[in-house]
């Protein structure tokens, strides 16, 4: 999961030097996916403050600080636009997190929203920028919040509607199709069901009955096109999570029942799961890793080993509980990459190699097993208890050496080098006569061609306002492949 509070809680706003390292990473990350980006800012962040910074002193640089500037278009139960509330800004850059949003609104006009979508962003990628949002009121809006009768971008307004102060405007105003509810028609096909009107407050509903404590409340965390998050409280303490996903992370709450009972202790608990994508979650104490080394990876490579060997002979196992197969992806990647064949130097050739190349890694004796899909310590919460792997959307059954290449991809040269032959003698113990490491060199390129696979997948199945949250990945992942090629 993408969690910037702790990389915020690093850069000190008020502080220009600090704010110098937050514009530097900002700018470092308008091409990095949006999965990827956090971790990359740590390390990004870590190396700048080693090597220290440029410029003319603390005293005479201004830099423009990190973070967000906020409209929220507020609509009612049925999707009427009433108005925009004034711009605000947040300290939070990244733009799916949205509680500082929500808390922000109810500090500043005493009103409680839920935020639902994505509207606008004036840049292609987070963070940061001036970002809309389409978010649900619940009560009539006090007279004395002022809504703006400047119309957001993507948002229409009919000629006769009243604006200004008005709760319910006489003339309903909608948004257009591409963002909203239509006059005459049904919602956008490719829309999550926690992004329209009602949507969050029934799966709220659904997790507050499941969990049946009377005193939890539930406070939004997050929304974008691959979750919605919220944090469950009671007696003053977190207790649980509601997290509800796509139709393409479906597997997961199955799966997490399944990993249950085959490694207790090393996944969430799965305290029950309804439809839509629902799941609740027990709360796991401890902190998400995000900025762990190479001691915490090896750690991590050592707790996976054991779940990958116990799955090498209960694939059918995995694949009854409906987690995907990408054993075969040839057809997967080709179709991501078909579009790119012309503009990105070296890929025609990459795929035309790319059958060989992978007849040469099933040659390597390294058989499929569950792979997590997206094993960074970012993934993995640690407290005095031991550590819990968490996000198993991505979750698939394939070739094991996709992990250690991703637990490992932001490591030094040297400490990746390190933990990568660690994981070559576990697997030549449990498979002998297997060459693991001649595997992991081959499958590198296939490893970035299979993420861009993975963000077209992201981007078939999410409406068009969404897309600026995966839209570059795929051509960055492409020629991250090209580039992995050439150096095997």
């Amino acid at each position: 999961m993408l969690r910037a509070p702790r990389l915020i809680a690093i850069i000190d706003p008020r502080n220009v030097a600090s704010q110098r390292v937050a514009t530097k990473i900002g700018l470092a990350l308008e091409k990095r996916s949006a999965k990827n980006q956090l971790i990359y800012s740590a390390r990004l962040l870590r190396a700048t403050l080693s090597t220290g910074l440029s410029g003319d002193g603390a005293d005479h640089v201004t830099v423009p600080r990190v973070g967000r500037t906020v409209t929220l278009v507020l609509v009612d139960a049925e999707g009427v636009v009433l108005g925009a509330l004034p711009p605000f800004d947040v300290e939070v850059p990244w733009w799916p997190e949205v509680s500082d949003i929500v808390a922000a609104v109810r500090e500043r006009h005493g009103i409680d929203v839920t935020v639902l979508r994505l509207l606008h962003a004036d840049r292609p990628a987070q963070p940061g920028g001036h970002v809309t949002y389409a978010a649900q009121v619940f009560h009539p809006v006090p007279v004395a919040v002022e809504l703006s009768p400047a119309v957001p971008v993507g948002v229409e307004r009919s000629p006769a509607a009243p604006v200004g102060l008005q709760p319910s405007p006489a003339v309903p105003v909608r948004l257009q199709p591409s963002y909203g509810v239509t006059v005459g028609g049904g919602p956008e096909p490719r829309r999550a069901p926690w992004a329209v009107p009602g949507g969050p407050a029934a799966s709220v509903a659904w997790a507050l009955k499941e969990l049946g404590r009377d005193d939890a409340v539930a406070v939004q965390q997050r929304t974008w096109n691959l979750s919605a998050i919220w944090r469950l409280d009671a007696g003053g303490e977190t207790v649980a999570w509601l997290k509800q996903v796509p139709v393409f992370f479906a597997h997961e709450a199955p799966l997490l029942r399944l990993l249950s009972t085959a490694v207790p202790g090393l996944t969430p608990a799965l305290l029950a799961a309804g439809d839509a994508g629902r799941m609740l979650l027990a709360h796991v104490p401890g902190e998400d890793r995000y900025e762990a080394g190479a001691s915490f990876c090896a750690e991590v490579a050592r707790d996976f080993h054991p779940l990958q060997e116990h799955y090498l002979t209960r694939v059918p196992e995995l694949l009854a509980a409906g987690v995907p197969d990408n054993r075969f992806e040839l057809d997967r990647i080709a179709r991501a990459a078909a579009p790119w064949l012309d503009t990105i130097d070296g890929l025609a050739g990459l795929m035309d190699e790319l059958p060989a190349r992978l007849a040469a890694i099933e040659a390597c004796g390294l058989p499929d097993t569950l792979v997590h899909g997206d094993l960074h310590p970012g993934n993995v919460r640690e407290s005095a208890a031991g550590r819990v792997i968490v996000d198993w959307g991505d979750a698939s059954v394939a070739h094991p050496a996709y992990d250690i290449l991703r637990l490992t991809g932001d490591l030094p040269e040297p400490d990746a080098a390190a933990l990568l032959e660690e994981w070559a003698a576990r697997w030549r113990r449990s498979v002998p006569g297997c060459d693991p490491g001649t595997a992991v060199a081959l499958i590198r390129p296939v490893a970035a061609l299979r993420a861009a696979a993975v963000y077209q997948n992201f981007l078939d199945h999410i409406e068009h306002s969404e897309r600026p949250y995966h839209e570059s990945d795929v051509p960055e992942r492409l020629t991250a492949a090209v580039a992995a090629a050439q150096l095997t």
